[in-house]
């Protein structure tokens, strides 16, 4: 596993890559990919996290996100690349996040997610505070779940920290408290 967050003092840059090698080929590991946000998506960690939604699916221009963060689907390589734009939160605009799946041999394969934006308003504050650790933790929830599905092993459950258990808990509280959350939330 490799992972990385650069932020620039000079110029706020973030550029947030997680990745993991999978004991697949690359044809094994494509379906995580392509299954994306679908009834047979095992790369998405919906158990914990808020599901991925699309309308009217996945392909390129489609609108959707998991709870508050809003993308449409940019680039699709299918079994190989998916970015989404970010269109929300304010201050996210402009960056993307993107899955992708790059060949190690015949028997493996690394599995990499890039966040990249210029965080720009409140986002400047809430991205370190608020979103960072919590995107760092589902992302890892994520990679997991790929490791399990492509060994063939149970997934392992969540190591979040106790900053990461704080955020989510007073998420839920807010999300009972306010329907717009709720609905957010909900991918309405």
């Amino acid at each position: 596993m490799r992972y990385m967050d650069h932020e620039h003092l000079n110029r706020p840059t973030v550029s947030n890559v997680h990745e993991r090698l999978l004991p697949s080929a690359l044809a094994e590991c494509a379906p995580l990919l392509d299954g994306l946000a679908t009834d047979v998506d095992v790369l998405w960690p919906t158990r914990y996290w808020p599901a991925m939604r699309f309308r009217p699916g996945l392909q390129v221009g489609a609108a959707g996100g998991h709870g508050p963060i809003r993308y449409t689907v940019e680039l699709l390589e299918p079994g190989r690349l998916v970015r989404f734009r970010f269109t929300g939160p304010d201050g996210f605009e402009g960056g993307y996040h993107e899955f992708r799946l790059e060949p190690v041999g015949s028997d493996c394969t690394r599995l990499i997610h890039v966040l990249e934006m210029s965080p720009r308003r409140w986002a400047r504050v809430s991205w370190p505070l608020m979103y960072r650790p919590l995107h760092d933790a589902l992302i890892e929830d994520a990679l997991d779940q790929a490791q399990a599905a492509t060994a063939r092993t149970a997934v392992t459950p969540p190591r979040w920290s106790m900053y990461v258990r704080l955020l989510r808990l007073l998420a839920r509280l807010a999300a009972t408290s306010s329907p717009a959350i709720v609905g957010a939330r909900a991918g309405r």
